[in-house]
């Protein structure tokens, strides 16, 4: 048993950092992260760590920087917000080439323009492809728990890719919620000490980190990546099974709620997946069989458990928090993938919901389930829940 703190889900992931006590944290302040680091620089300042913690003119040199520790062996972290996300996109991208397992915590803002400070997932979506492992959080409790838990697959021998940890933006990062807070003995000796292996400071292994690649073994460097992102799943599930031993709680790829004899079941990430939880249970409270998948690993996505888990449902609505202009929305591009070869293929709908952070009410679920339910379904065009005519 832990200790209930009220705490945001800012704090709370600074409460994960204080726990891991990182050798070096290097961040720049934006809202809506500027909590997590402001909390942290107090634990920095009152010398509860014994981190390194480095002030930065920007997010580019704020990666940079986190690269750079990495590199030379420390167990380095950030954490970063929208433009701030894009700012550093040169070395994010970066990073999983240069195989360092740095983790951030990355609190979901919608990109400008216009400028909008609040949440949508247009920060995180535009850089799934560059190769971070992407763990996504409902609340407070999971911001907490999925740091410690980042650190072990990312440093894992079998992995060194970076993890990025999201939260929505004021949703999560700036709301009072009661959070666990396990003993900080046991999460340091899970998260253990970081391996100098692969080091630039072990003068004993003289290594070369980030030497220019031509075409005769740019292919093969990249399908190193690839097969390191592969073991991921395996590496999750033993590390998250070690975690659960100290909380009780379970890691899985994602959570499923109340959708073994869902007649439609919404797909949806972060904290909206609470509100559709609350929506599942006045439909069934109706008597309507609906349910909720909620992606937690988003990189590498889990196709085939995903498959699995939604192949009998005769109707998928997928809500996406964020657009790809021009193509189908992010996350339902996932979800078509996975169902693509089921034999009775599930309908599907794509929703776009709560850009620049507008609310998505429980009520406007129920409608949405509703629809589903009625079959009024076009696969082909996204609908847009709340929009104003």
């Amino acid at each position: 048993m832990g200790v209930m703190k009220a705490i945001t889900g800012a704090e709370a992931a600074a409460e994960a950092m204080r726990q891991i006590n990182p050798d070096v944290v290097v961040a720049y302040p934006i809202t809506p992260q500027t909590p997590i680091v402001e909390q942290f620089a107090k634990f920095v300042a009152n010398g509860v760590v014994d981190t390194e913690m480095v002030p930065v003119e920007s997010e580019h040199s704020a990666m940079s920087a986190t690269v750079g520790a990495e590199a030379a062996g420390a167990r380095a972290m950030s954490a970063t917000s929208s433009q701030g996300l894009a700012l550093m996109w040169e070395i994010v991208a970066a990073t999983p080439g240069l195989r360092l397992p740095v983790v951030m915590s990355l609190v979901n803002r919608t990109l400008s323009a216009p400028l909008n400070i609040h949440c949508d997932h247009s920060d995180v979506m535009g850089v799934t492809t560059l190769g971070w492992i992407q763990i996504f959080s409902e609340n407070a409790q999971e911001v907490y728990e999925n740091l410690p838990l980042a650190v072990r697959v990312a440093e894992d021998p079998r992995i060194q890719l970076p993890a990025m940890v999201n939260q929505d933006g004021f949703i999560t990062s700036h709301a009072v919620e009661p959070v666990e807070i396990f003993e900080d003995d046991a999460i340091r000796r899970y998260v253990g000490v970081r391996s100098m292996e692969r080091a630039l400071l072990d003068l004993n292994h003289v290594e070369t980190i980030g030497a220019m690649v031509l075409p005769d073994y740019l292919l093969e460097v990249k399908r190193a990546q690839e097969e390191a992102m592969s073991h991921v799943f395996e590496v999750y599930t033993e590390a998250g099974r070690e975690l659960t031993a100290i909380t009780g709680h379970a890691y899985p790829f994602f959570e499923t709620y109340k959708t073994e004899d869902a007649e439609a079941v919404i797909v949806v990430l972060n904290s909206a997946a609470g509100t559709a939880k609350v929506a599942v249970d006045a439909m069934r409270a109706k008597g309507k069989k609906v349910g909720v998948l909620k992606p937690i690993l988003f990189r590498p996505f889990p196709y085939a458990a995903v498959r699995e888990a939604l192949r009998k449902v005769p109707v998928v609505g997928v809500l996406d928090r964020s657009m790809d202009f021009g193509a189908y929305a992010p996350v339902y591009s996932e979800i078509r993938n996975v169902l693509y070869d089921v034999d009775q293929r599930p309908a599907t709908q794509s929703y776009i919901y709560g850009l620049g952070g507008r609310d998505i009410m429980s009520t406007e679920l129920e409608s949405v389930f509703d629809e589903l339910l009625g079959g009024t379904v076009d696969p082909e065009h996204q609908r847009y829940v709340g929009l104003r005519e």
